[in-house]
C-alpha cells in the first residue's frame, strides 16, 4: 500500500484547503482565526492539552480544528508528533489540510517539522490491501512556516517524508498475512527496495546457507515447505565515518514449531514475527535519501517456523556459522537461532558495532509491557547511542542487565549451550545466548516483542503493526559514532 499523504512546506495557507489546524496552547492568547474565546473553548471541554482537538464547523470556507499543543515554550518532538497525529485523526475526512503547528512552538523548526510530518502521516496509516473496495483517501498536508523558520521547516518536512515513509513500509510488511509474505517474497521485496534506494543486495538460498554453515536459520526452516532466505544489504557512502551492522529477525510466521503455541489472539499476530527484519530493511532504504555518512550492513534472517515430520525436535543439536552448538529445549525459542547466524556473519565484517532487533521474548513484554522495548548489550557507550536514538524517535526502550552469572542457566550436557534458560529472566538469558555470537564487537540487542503492535489507535500509532524500531535505527545510523571497546 502506498503512502497516501502528500506533505509540503508553504509560506501561506493554500486558498483551496478544506481544513485548517490551529494550534492552541494551555496558556496565552487564543488565535483569532479560531473565532472562539478561551472561555468558550473551556466550555466545550478543550483546554489546549497536547493531543486534544475541537472541530469548529463553518458554513463557508474551510473547517477549523483547534489542536492542543500544551505549553508551546516546552514543546518537544514527542509532543509535536502527538499533536500532529491528533490533527490527522480529526481531519481524516478532509482531502487537504493546512496548519501553522511548526510556527507555533519554540522547538527548532527542523525538528518540529519532522516530528509533525511523522505524527500526521503515521496516524493516517491503515492496512487496507486485502479489504474489498476500501482505500486510504489521498490527503495533502501543508505546513505553513514563515520568516526565519521557513528554511528549517523545509528541511524538516523533507526528512519527515523519508522517515515516515520508511515506518509506513515496515508496518505494511508486518501487517501482511504469512501466505502473502513468505521468506522468498520478503527477499524479493528487499531486492526491489534495494534497487530503488541505493543499496547493494545479495540473497542466499538454502543451498548457499548450508555451504556457509548457517545451521540456526536452516534448523528453524526444517519444518517448513517454504525455503529460507537470508538477505544481505549494504549501504556504502563515500568517506564513511564508521561501520554499523544491523541484524533483523525475519520469522514470517511463528507457529512455535513442535513447541506449538496456544490458539489465541497472540498466535494470530505471529505474522508480525518478522517485524525486526522489516525495521532493518525499511530503515536502510532511507539512508541514501538522508545522506547518511555511516556504512551500514544489514542481515535479514527469513523463514517461517512450522511443525511437521521434518521439524527440529527437542534434544536436537544445531551448529551455527561460528561453529558453536546449541541443544534445542524449546522450538518456540527460534528467533535467537536465526539471529545467531546473522550476528556471526556480522562479526566477520569487522564492524565498529552491531545491533539486532527482534520480537524475541514474551518475558520482555511481561517486564516492560507493550509500549517499551528492552535493550541489552555488551558496550554501555553504544547502548547509550541506542537509547538516545530511541528518545529522539519517541520509540521508548529500557535497559535490562546482561547478568553474566545467568549464563550458567544455558548450560547443556551435550552442546555448548541450550537455547532456553529456564522459567525466569527469559529476556536476559535470550540476550546472553545471542552474546555468544558477537565476539568482541560492541553490540546491542533490541527486544521489541511488546511494542510490535497495538490493539487500537494511540497517538501516532495506528492499530496493527507499529513499525517500531524503524525510525530508531535510522536515527542510530545517522548519528552513529564508533564506541570505545
Amino acid at each position: 500500500m502506498a503512502n497516501n499523504v502528500t506533505v509540503e512546506s508553504v509560506r501561506s495557507i493554500p486558498k483551496t484547503v478544506e481544513a485548517i489546524g490551529v494550534p492552541v496552547g494551555t496558556t496565552g492568547a487564543v488565535p483569532r482565526q479560531l473565532g472562539l474565546s478561551r472561555a468558550a473553548l473551556t466550555a466545550h471541554g478543550f483546554d489546549g492539552k497536547v493531543g486534544q482537538t475541537l472541530t469548529v464547523p463553518s458554513s463557508s470556507g474551510p473547517t477549523v480544528i483547534a489542536v492542543g499543543i500544551g505549553d508551546s515554550r516546552k514543546a518537544t518532538a514527542a509532543t509535536v508528533r502527538r499533536s500532529a497525529a491528533a490533527l490527522a485523526r480529526a481531519a481524516s475526512r478532509r482531502a487537504s489540510v493546512a496548519t501553522t503547528l511548526v510556527d507555533s512552538v519554540s522547538l527548532d523548526a527542523r525538528s518540529a517539522a519532522q516530528a509533525a510530518v511523522e505524527g500526521f502521516v503515521l496516524a493516517s496509516y491503515r492496512y487496507t490491501d486485502l479489504k474489498s473496495g476500501v482505500e486510504n483517501p489521498a490527503v495533502t498536508l501543508s505546513f505553513v512556516a514563515t520568516g526565519s523558520r521557513a528554511k528549517g521547516c523545509d528541511a524538516g518536512v523533507e526528512r519527515g517524508r523519508t522517515t515516515s515513509a520508511a515506518a509506513w513500509t515496515a508496518r505494511d510488511l508486518a501487517n501482511t498475512p504469512p501466505a502473502y509474505l513468505t521468506a522468498r517474497m520478503l527477499a524479493d521485496r528487499a531486492v526491489a527496495m534495494a534497487k530503488g534506494s541505493g543499496l547493494e543486495v545479495e540473497v542466499f538460498d538454502n543451498d548457499k546457507l548450508a555451504v556457509m554453515g548457517c545451521g540456526g536459520l536452516l534448523g528453524v526452516n526444517r519444518g517448513s515447505t517454504e525455503p529460507a532466505r537470508m538477505v544481505k544489504l549494504t549501504y556504502s557512502p563515500a568517506g564513511a565515518t564508521g561501520h554499523l551492522v544491523m541484524v533483523g529477525k525475519g520469522i514470517t510466521y511463528d507457529s512455535g514449531g513442535i513447541s506449538l503455541k496456544p490458539s489465541d489472539a497472540s498466535h494470530a499476530n505471529m505474522k508480525m514475527d518478522m517485524s525486526g527484519a522489516a525495521a532493518v530493511l525499511s530503515a536502510m532504504s532511507a539512508l541514501k535519501a538522508l545522506r547518511c555518512r555511516t556504512k551500514v550492513t544489514g542481515y535479514l534472517m527469513c523463514t517461517d517456523n512450522r511443525p511437521s515430520g521434518s521439524a527440529v525436535a527437542m534434544g536436537d543439536v544445531l551448529t551455527f556459522r561460528n561453529g558453536k552448538t546449541a541443544e534445542i529445549h524449546n522450538t518456540d525459542a527460534e528467533g535467537r537461532l536465526v539471529l545467531a547466524d546473522g550476528l556471526s556473519l556480522g562479526v566477520e565484517t569487522k564492524p565498529d558495532a552491531m545491533v539486532d532487533i527482534a520480537t524475541l521474548t514474551g518475558a520482555c513484554m511481561a517486564a516492560l509491557g507493550t509500549k517499551i522495548a528492552g535493550v541489552l548489550g555488551t558496550n554501555d557507550a553504544f547502548i547509550d547511542q541506542v537509547k538516545n536514538s530511541a528518545g529522539r524517535a519517541d520509540e521508548p526502550v529500557w535497559q535490562l542487565p546482561l547478568e553474566r552469572d545467568y549464563r550458567r542457566l544455558l548450560d547443556s550436557n551435550v552442546a555448548d549451550m541450550r537455547n532456553i534458560g529456564g522459567p525466569y529472566a527469559g529476556a536476559i538469558t535470550a540476550a546472553l545466548f545471542l552474546a555468544e555470537f558477537t565476539g568482541d564487537v560492541p553490540w546491542a540487542h533490541l527486544d521489541i516483542a511488546g511494542p510490535m503492535s497495538v490493539d487500537g489507535d494511540d497517538g501516532w500509532l495506528s492499530r496493527g503493526a507499529t513499525g517500531f524500531g524503524t525510525r530508531l535505527l535510522i536515527d542510530l545510523a545517522l548519528n552513529f559514532t564508533k564506541p570505545k571497546r
